[in-house]
């Protein structure tokens, strides 16, 4: 899956701009998982990358604040047991947290007047719940 991540709609992250690394997995794999750098952690420099638009690298630096460290972000993929699968998984979280971090703020709500008929209806049922307390109370006493 070499080439460009796609961020989100024309943006998107060439393969230059990663940077790889790999160690021994831990987990499951017998005299295999000794030998050979499965773990992949894939970083991305989030504040110095030329190919995120400066609103959207705002916006990711905002909102991953937690997860940089000197504004990379790294991820930590080591679930298969194959490198090339867990590159493909590391990949597939870059791209769904940039996508996440980048995307525009929801619309704020308008805050819309109570209908007429809703409160009159309200109000009517506290009405006949008043009445029925009422005449209980008058007929006990």
């Amino acid at each position: 899956m070499p080439g460009n991540l796609r961020v989100r709609g024309s943006v998107s992250i060439p393969e230059s701009e990663l940077s790889w690394r790999f160690s021994r997995s831990s987990g499951p794999g017998g005299q295999h998982v000794n030998t050979s750098a499965t773990a992949a952690e894939l970083s991305f420099d989030v504040a110095n990358s030329p190919s995120l638009p400066e609103p959207f690298k705002q916006r990711a630096l905002e909102r991953l604040a937690g997860r940089l460290s000197g504004g990379v972000l790294t991820i930590r993929a080591e679930e298969y047991r194959s490198q090339l699968r867990n590159r493909d998984a590391a990949r597939a979280r870059l791209v769904a947290l940039l996508a996440e971090a980048t995307a525009p703020p929801p619309k704020k709500r308008i805050p819309k007047k109570v209908p007429r008929g809703i409160n009159e209806r309200r109000l009517e049922n506290k009405r006949r719940r008043s009445d029925v307390k009422r005449q209980r109370s008058a007929r006990w006493d």
